[in-house]
């Protein structure tokens, strides 16, 4: 983890999302420009609304381009391949039960619902991206195969 939050991270990230965030714990992963790209969110939101989604991607451009990967249909294709391929579906269990491990640290949900379609199909690149940047590599493959499909991402003046 990146470390607390602090009134620029949480400016840059108000930015970067064009609203405030909600339920914003820390930030898990920063790009290379040193704003947040990752941000670890409460498992409940201020209210009390459940909130499952632990790691939450804010990089504008890291967000558009695993936005146009999604609608190439690569979620498709990827819930496909868990369906045929027993590593890949036993290494994507793994990643969903770390997340719930994770998310039930700080408060748990009373719930094995974890986020982006885990474990049985992928729903959202994000939020695999996301985990994957958050937790480092090896620990989430979609979300692993999705930076790599990416491939150099960031580029200086890319941040918001």
């Amino acid at each position: 983890m990146s470390g607390p939050v602090d009134g620029t991270d949480r400016d840059a990230v108000t930015r970067q999302l064009g609203r405030r965030p909600r339920g914003l714990r820390s930030v898990a992963h920063r790009c290379p420009c040193g704003r947040p790209a990752v941000v670890t969110t409460s498992p409940r939101l201020e209210d009390g609304t459940p909130f499952p989604t632990l790691y939450y991607l804010t990089c504008a451009r890291l967000v558009g381009l695993v936005g146009s990967l999604e609608a190439g249909g690569v979620m498709r294709e990827m819930t496909e391949r868990l369906a045929a391929d027993t590593d890949l579906a036993d290494a994507y269990r793994r990643a969903h039960e770390r997340y719930l491990a994770e998310r039930d640290a700080i408060e748990p949900l009373g719930t094995e619902v974890s986020a982006g379609g885990m474990p049985d199909r992928v729903k959202c690149l994000h939020v695999h991206v996301a985990h994957a940047l958050a937790a480092g590599p090896g620990v989430n493959p979609v979300g692993d195969e999705v930076l790599v499909r990416l491939g150099q991402w960031w580029s200086p003046g890319a941040c918001t």
